[in-house]
């Protein structure tokens, strides 16, 4: 009887422990340009700020040319007055504002009329590729309230600097720098001449593909924390502290911001008994609708407003 041979289990080659390390080499010459000092909350800023109104408002847009537009506003609704009560005066008022708008890849101006007599206007200039004019100002006949502000901004490879020139003897400049593909840090001083006011700050940002943390302090007492988290490609989450060392007021916030089929849905919720929403639809092509909330339980003050976005 033949033997039957017995054939051996193949070997298993040994599961290796120390998995592959990744080159965590950061190339220090090619780093990326951070957004400018002045926005860097602007992720939080866009959940916990919303542009919430009382009343009624009518927006109606009207597209001359590709780069000129037309633009009425009619808003109507209360107005608070300050009292020496706790209590808020609001009195019934109305509004009408003009604008015309010219906007260029190189050159954007944004001219703003009321039917009172106050003119705003925004600027922005490409003066070179890496060097930008901004200046915003505001006329009007009441006393001390016509200002003008002028900005230079300067874009580097891996930073950003800005030198601010104002009314009142205003002077400023701040300067961000990427240490790292995620991380930016920077600085900033001002003086008001006019105030005899002077001060300091600084900020760290950190970002990525899912949040956005911020920090910011200055010498004015301010204190600004913020937090970020993209719960996916169209959902925030968004909190913040708010601390005046000199004060010791705190403020803490949490907030969110959700991008529907047709419609937009920002709101938050602050410590202080706040509660804030804010909805943007889209109900067809050219018309939109707005719908905005506050209620402040603590001062008992609620608002409530409704508005129409028509335009081409």
């Amino acid at each position: 009887m033949a033997a039957i041979p017995i054939t051996k289990p193949a070997t298993l080659d040994p599961i290796p422990t120390d998995s592959p390390k990744i080159d965590e080499h950061v190339d220090y010459k090619n780093l990326p340009c951070p957004i400018p000092y002045e926005e860097i909350h602007r992720e939080a800023l866009m959940s916990l700020k919303p542009d919430v109104f009382e009343g009624a408002r009518f927006d109606y847009n009207k597209a001359l040319s590709p780069k000129f537009f037309l633009s009425h506003s009619v808003s109507m609704g209360p107005m608070e007055v300050p009292t020496q009560s706790p209590e808020t005066l609001k009195i019934s008022t109305s509004n009408y504002e003009f604008g015309a708008n010219y906007i260029d890849p190189q050159l954007m101006l944004i001219g703003r009329i009321t039917h009172e007599g106050r003119l705003s206007a925004r600027l922005k200039y490409d003066l070179l590729d890496d060097l930008t004019l901004k200046a915003n100002g505001q006329l009007t006949s009441e006393p001390h309230m016509s200002h003008a502000i002028g900005t230079l901004d300067y874009k580097g490879i891996d930073y950003r600097a800005q030198f601010q020139f104002g009314g009142g003897a205003l002077l400023g400049a701040n300067f961000i720098q990427s240490v790292t593909p995620n991380l930016s840090l920077g600085g900033e001083l001002f003086y008001a001449g006019q105030h005899r006011k002077s001060g300091v700050g600084y900020a760290a940002r950190y970002s990525n593909d899912k949040m956005v943390a911020t920090g910011q302090v200055a010498s004015t007492g301010m204190v600004a924390l913020s937090y970020v988290q993209k719960a996916s490609e169209k959902v925030s989450l968004a909190t913040e502290l708010m601390y005046n060392y000199l004060s010791r007021d705190v403020t803490a916030s949490v907030g969110y911001d959700a991008i529907l089929r047709q419609a937009r849905v920002r709101g938050k919720i602050d410590s202080n008994g706040c509660a804030t929403a804010f909805l943007e639809e889209r109900l067809s092509p050219g018309l939109g609708f707005l719908l905005s909330a506050e209620l402040d339980h603590w001062k008992k003050d609620y608002k409530f407003g409704f508005g129409m976005n028509v335009g081409e």
